[in-house]
């Protein structure tokens, strides 16, 4: 004869002589309420179904249970809420928050859960160009590429006068057989070398590349389609390069030179350069000595290299003394004299760049796009295209919900922390679905006015 089992409860210290007990028997609780923000940030920009579009499904639509557009959601919802790892899915399937964000409650066929598994994200993830019997998902790259860019376009209510595309690369260690897989000295691991290109907070291309290159291989190719594809839709618009030294290369500079592409880029020093302001250095250390506190100079000159450059550009040289050492650094830009002095276009230009080291390290870090453990490069450049729509789509949230609050240049790990990690329980009726959310949240005001504002948006 069956008989009722209670729910494991685990005893903890008493309190005022009661005894206190838990267990995982609330019902339909989640701990991701506050996704609903992220569902409505998404109905607003329409992130989710266009990325859905990417991807080709040669499955029978009769046997097919979870369509593309939710597999999608899952994985972008699913990293953005900090699940990094398709293992998650096996337990967010029943998530009832997942199924929310899905649009569908419920399953059709029995003992499904409405929203997939590992399993079935893990074929997407891995699908060819030519489907298998068991990879029948496959995706376009070109149109992924070309999606990142037109939400960065769509962000704008009007073409701006000029932008500023930050370029960097970056190591992605790996700790496997991963296909692309070589040893890096500076980094000193195995790797990956993405190149991620920036407009301020705005991502526009993360690019998975093998680490046995210049950090500047591919550049020319990305920037050329990604300034084309703005270009078609601002055709007057100005635009300026920014990187450190590792892009301060002859191929780069002379396509942008030929294609009305401003550029500033950090510059290698050598003996030849810090000969040139030997001068300013000297008078540098003077007043350094003379005040006890670091002292630094600028010299705007013309400088060309011995043999690799094709022509004389303009070079700025730092001649700075500090900690009783000479530190000399220099920068190479298409910048007209007349426009920008030289201590200017150092310190409050080109410096600027050190702010994209911050937006990798939410891709990487909040959003992990370093999880690329997959055996091919083809699977791995997906999962880091599925964590740069996830970090657009929170951009997309800050943006248009959370300007004038406290999570207005909060990093996507806090406003996942703060906004998106809330307890509720959730209840399912005919005419609706109620999230009741923990009363005691210290966000409730911020989480209003980011529902009121999306809300206005997605009209």
């Amino acid at each position: 004869m069956p008989t009722e089992c209670s729910a494991v409860l685990f005893e903890f210290a008493r309190v005022e002589g009661r005894s206190v007990v838990a267990g995982f028997d609330g019902g339909k609780i989640t701990s991701d309420a506050g996704a609903l923000l992220l569902g409505a940030s998404d109905q607003a920009i329409g992130l989710i179904d266009r990325f859905a579009r990417c991807f080709t499904d040669r499955r029978s639509p009769e046997l097919v249970e979870h369509k593309v557009a939710t597999l999608v959601g899952q994985r972008v919802f699913g990293i953005a809420l900090g699940y990094e790892d398709v293992l998650d899915h096996d337990e967010l399937r029943h998530d009832p928050m997942m199924a929310v964000l899905a649009g569908k409650l419920a399953a059709r066929r029995k003992g499904c859960a409405p929203v997939a598994g590992k399993s079935t994200l893990n074929r997407l993830e891995l699908g060819k160009p030519a489907p298998t019997a068991y990879h029948k998902i496959g995706h376009n790259p070109q149109a992924i590429e070309a999606l990142l860019v037109d939400l960065f376009i769509e962000a704008h209510a009007r073409a701006p006068r000029q932008i500023i595309l930050d370029l960097d690369a970056t190591d992605d260690p790996l700790h496997g057989h991963q296909e692309g897989r070589f040893f890096h000295g500076y980094y000193d691991c195995y790797c990956y070398l993405p190149l991620y290109i920036f407009c301020g907070r705005h991502l526009l291309a993360a690019k998975l590349r093998r680490s046995n290159i210049d950090a500047s291989a591919g550049a020319v190719e990305e920037v050329t389609r990604i300034v084309d594809h703005i270009r078609a839709r601002w055709p007057r618009l100005r635009i300026l390069l920014r990187a450190d030294a590792g892009f301060a290369r002859e191929q780069l500079m002379h396509w942008y030179e030929l294609n009305r592409v401003d550029y500033l880029f950090g510059l290698a020093k050598n003996a030849r350069l810090t000969a040139a302001i030997a001068a300013e250095l000297d008078a540098a250390r003077q007043h350094s000595e003379h005040t006890g506190r670091p002292a630094r100079r600028f010299k705007d000159f013309t400088w060309s290299t011995l043999d690799s450059w094709s022509r004389s550009r303009r070079v700025i040289g730092k001649a700075e003394w500090t900690g009783g050492a000479a530190n000399p650094r220099f920068v190479v830009t298409s910048l007209a004299r007349a426009e920008h002095e030289a201590r200017h276009l150092y310190e409050t230009v080109y410096c600027a760049r050190g702010d994209m080291e911050n937006r990798i390290k939410e891709c990487q870090l909040d959003l992990f796009a370093d999880r690329t453990s997959a055996t091919t490069m083809r699977a791995n450049q997906l999962r880091l295209w599925f964590a740069a729509m996830a970090y657009v789509l929170v951009c997309a949230l800050r943006r248009m919900a959370l300007q004038h609050t406290q999570f207005a240049a909060a990093t996507c790990g806090t406003i996942r922390l703060k906004l998106f990690k809330i307890g509720a329980l959730v209840r399912v009726s005919v005419p609706r679905i109620k999230v009741a959310m923990a009363s005691v949240c210290p966000y409730q005001s911020e989480c209003a006015l980011a529902h009121l504002r999306l809300t206005a948006a997605a009209r």
